[in-house]
């Protein structure tokens, strides 16, 4: 499964006032109607219970250009995780990284068993854009964080399959 790149995305929800999150790169889209996420939470992670308990959850994808970040918010734990970056809340409450490439605000709409993961079916109320100069999502990659160059962006956009 190390060869199998996926955005790193922050998955954060509040509980009792406080931030909650883990990284996760198992995201994608589902549905666009109603607008919908598939989110898979490893059910050993501390702020799974919590992400279940509260309904609701934030998923903001990093830019390439918040690796440092990325790095702190996977080793530290808790509320500190939280530290060193701005973030936003919509409708939800739920933590929204105010430097992502892209940010949804969502309510869980169902969870089903996924041996070690609950995968989280999520509906998203709404959806931020609020860096407009992250272009390019940082990647999980064979145990580490890696950026796309522009030259394989530019390729990759050019390329028919």
């Amino acid at each position: 499964m190390q060869r199998f790149a996926g955005p790193v995305t922050a998955i954060t929800t509040m509980e009792d006032g406080v931030p909650r999150g883990l990284m996760a790169t198992a995201v994608t889209s589902l549905s666009a109607e109603p607008p919908s996420l598939v989110v898979c939470i490893n059910k050993s992670a501390s702020a799974h219970d919590a992400i279940l308990r509260q309904g609701f959850l934030g998923v903001s994808v990093l830019p390439d250009t918040l690796m440092a970040f990325a790095s702190h918010f996977a080793r530290a734990k808790g509320a500190d995780r939280f530290e060193g970056a701005l973030w936003c809340f919509q409708e939800t409450g739920a933590p929204l990284l105010a430097g992502a490439s892209v940010a949804f605000d969502c309510r869980i709409a169902d969870t089903h068993d996924g041996y070690s993961h609950t995968i989280v079916v999520a509906v998203i109320h709404d959806i931020l854009l609020p860096n407009d100069n992250a272009d390019r999502c940082l990647l999980w990659h064979r145990k580490g964080f890696v950026k796309v160059s522009p030259q394989e962006t530019e390729v990759a956009a050019t390329s028919s399959l």
